[in-house]
């Protein structure tokens, strides 16, 4: 039978396939729009396949908060258009929205296939990179925050008050977080292979520096420790000097609001969200 140009079109606007794709389809299928509507999705299936290897670079972190759970998802793609998409952004909701409503833990197939039919149609490689969902502890509070880029996120629980400041403090936390990045949230993360390695950089370095290197062993050792010392510091999160206050480190401030609103706080889960990591 004849395809007509309002076929195609018709076709193109619900698929959106190109148009030779769409009038090959209803050819193959005698017009039958709806048979044709599922070869292309089936065609586009297999096209989403066989990109999958394509590297996925772009894309966006989703953090939502409900009652006692915080939610993070991260969808990744290939291009920074398709991350700005208003549709790309609505399947993230969309799969929040199911994770919610049916208590997921981790990524499933019937979260992922949300994103099918939009990686069908913008012939990109996409997927659903992780699900995961963080409980907050009664009696404590959770900061989240976003960075404008969407790529760079954070939570924060902090146990002991669920008072006002404690939660302010808790954002403030996460906004920390994204701003300095720290490799770790506490020295006792630090792997003792990493603090190894530090050690023979500053040994390499005092070596070359002639004000130390004639120094007694003793000393040299005293010199190194301060160097790790600082060092750790500076990559751990509780003890860097905290964003808002550049006087006293995060630890220092938690231990501050803590007395301001009359708890013993302490950090729970802390976590620096950064897309693809």
């Amino acid at each position: 039978m004849a395809i007509t140009a309002a076929q195609v079109k018709d076709l193109r606007e619900k698929t959106g396939a190109g148009m030779m794709d769409c009038k090959k389809a209803l050819t193959e299928t005698n017009g039958d729009f709806d048979a044709a509507e599922k070869l292309l999705k089936e065609k586009g299936l297999a096209a989403v396949a066989k990109r999958a290897e394509r590297a996925t670079k772009e894309g966006r972190i989703f953090i939502r908060q409900d009652a006692n759970k915080v939610v993070v998802v991260e969808l990744v793609c290939e291009t920074d258009f398709v991350a700005k998409n208003q549709e790309f952004i609505s399947c993230g909701e969309k799969i929040m929205d199911e994770i919610f409503a049916k208590g997921y833990t981790k990524v499933e197939k019937e979260l992922s296939d949300v994103l099918l039919d939009f990686a069908t149609r913008t012939r990109e490689n996409m997927s659903l990179n992780k699900v995961q969902v963080i409980e907050i502890p009664a009696g404590a509070v959770a900061g989240t925050y976003i960075h404008s880029d969407f790529k760079t996120a954070a939570v924060t629980i902090v146990k002991g008050s669920a008072d006002e400041k404690v939660k302010e403090f808790a954002r403030d936390c996460c906004m920390h977080l994204a701003a300095f990045t720290p490799a770790y949230i506490k020295q006792t993360d630090v792997p003792q292979s990493y603090i190894d390695e530090q050690k023979d950089i500053f040994k390499a370095q005092m070596e070359n520096d002639e004000k130390i290197k004639s120094k007694p062993d003793a000393a040299k050792e005293k010199i190194l420790e301060g160097k790790i010392k600082k060092h750790l510091a500076e990559v751990c999160f509780v003890d860097q000097m905290f964003v808002k206050d550049d006087k006293k480190s995060v630890s220092a401030k938690l231990d501050e609001i803590g007395k301001a609103v009359g708890a013993t706080l302490e950090f729970g889960d802390v976590q620096l969200l950064l897309l693809g990591k």
